[in-house]
């Protein structure tokens, strides 16, 4: 099997410097001119045949076994050689499925390069959407047409089960959230979620407004994970370390705090100006501090609608 495995990085390495050469049309061009040649692929154990990837972007899960590999999600293009080393390293098998957790660069970078080399790529019909505005006209102007090979080729509405690897992965929709497209990952055997982007660990998220995104869907995608963890869950963030469930509830905790104290001054008119002012995550920003104006300027929009 490694010999087959090895073919299909040779490809890769050729596919990685044709993408860098027309990135400016790509999703995974998100990257603009970063330099990426000092980015390291650091991988997790969470157990013998389950992993997290850190590099740059948001974080990776992995499964290997028997059946091939099953990742989620792949950072951007320059990457994937990286990626497909770090996963050399602990599969003979090739990569066999890709989900996307959402359909934003820095997760879904890697698509076209690991469907040009046979993998399958799944994710929810919004994705599939969002990736693809020459069909979906309504979508011209707020993200780039992928290439073809870049696409989910399966997507699915309120979730999807895989049964891969001897295990059961369960995907599920929570709806508006980080995007509109969002999945959260369940691995229930290993007692393990990937969360994508509706979890930055100890920061501020982005809530993406402009493609559905919301803070109440955010909020109900942690109590979703929360409401099915125990003590020793594992959580992969979609950025910062390895997570547990306390993690995500003191996560939780601040959306709510803000998003309370936000609705109560757009119940007393101010505008999102105003908001912004009047420093509604002051006391907090020394813990999740990154960005905080564009935080609150997301849970003024996704509350007023606008």
């Amino acid at each position: 099997m490694r010999t087959s495995y090895r073919s299909s990085f040779v490809r890769i390495a050729g596919l990685v410097a044709l993408v860098l050469l027309g990135a400016g049309a790509a999703v995974g061009s998100l990257t603009g001119q970063q330099d990426m040649s000092n980015v390291e692929i650091t991988t997790i154990e969470l157990e013998s045949d389950l992993f997290m990837l850190m590099g740059r972007g948001g974080n990776i899960g992995l499964s290997v076994g028997d059946d091939g590999a099953f990742l989620i999600d792949d950072q951007f293009a320059p990457l994937t050689e990286k990626i497909l080393a770090a996963i050399a390293a602990v599969t003979d098998q090739p990569v066999r499925w890709v989900l996307n957790t959402h359909w934003h660069g820095d997760h879904t970078g890697g698509n076209e390069n690991l469907g040009k080399a046979g993998a399958m790529i799944v994710a929810h019909e919004n994705v599939y959407r969002r990736m693809n505005p020459a069909e979906f006209a309504d979508l011209v102007g707020r993200s780039g047409q992928a290439p073809r090979a870049a696409l989910p080729v399966v997507t699915f509405d309120e979730g999807v089960r895989f049964h891969w690897n001897g295990r059961h992965i369960e995907v599920t929709h929570v709806g508006v959230a980080h995007t509109d497209g969002d999945a959260i990952v369940h691995f229930p055997r290993a007692n393990v979620f990937h969360m994508g982007d509706t979890f930055f660990r100890g920061r501020y998220p982005f809530i993406d407004v402009d493609s559905g995104g919301g803070v109440d869907g955010v909020i109900a995608a942690a109590n979703f994970v929360l409401e099915r963890s125990s003590e020793g869950t594992r959580i992969i963030p979609g950025h910062g370390e390895l997570a547990s469930p306390e993690h995500l509830r003191e996560y939780r905790d601040m959306l709510e705090t803000v998003r309370l104290r936000v609705a109560g001054l757009v119940a007393n008119g101010r505008t999102e100006d105003q908001v912004v002012a009047a420093g509604p995550t002051g006391d907090l920003d020394a813990v999740w501090g990154e960005n905080p104006e564009r935080f609150v300027r997301a849970v003024y929009r996704s509350l007023v609608g606008s």
